[in-house]
């Protein structure tokens, strides 16, 4: 292989990668007239505030707290007093 055809192949190698990795992000864009998926503002439903707060009232509060390693650590009787290493 001369190096004028490796010059020729190293740039076209390049700009084929790279337009490769430019694809996904055109093909993003290609179709959408308004740009986002989000409903427009005035299609959202209003958040009531009274009636989210009265919603949270009415979540009862645990009486113990929850403990996610319960399971996995031993009971609290089980463990040794800490004893400095002698």
């Amino acid at each position: 292989m001369s190096g004028g055809a490796k010059a020729i192949r190293i740039p076209i190698f390049v700009a084929a990668i790279i337009s490769l990795l430019a694809l996904p992000a055109y093909a993003q864009g290609l179709g959408k007239k308004g740009g986002s998926h989000a409903p427009p503002a005035e299609a959202r439903p209003k958040v009531d505030e009274k009636a989210y707060k009265a919603a949270l009232d009415r979540i009862p509060t645990p009486k113990q707290g929850y403990d996610p390693w319960g399971q996995a650590r031993q009971s609290d009787a089980a463990k040794t007093p800490n004893k400095p290493n002698q």
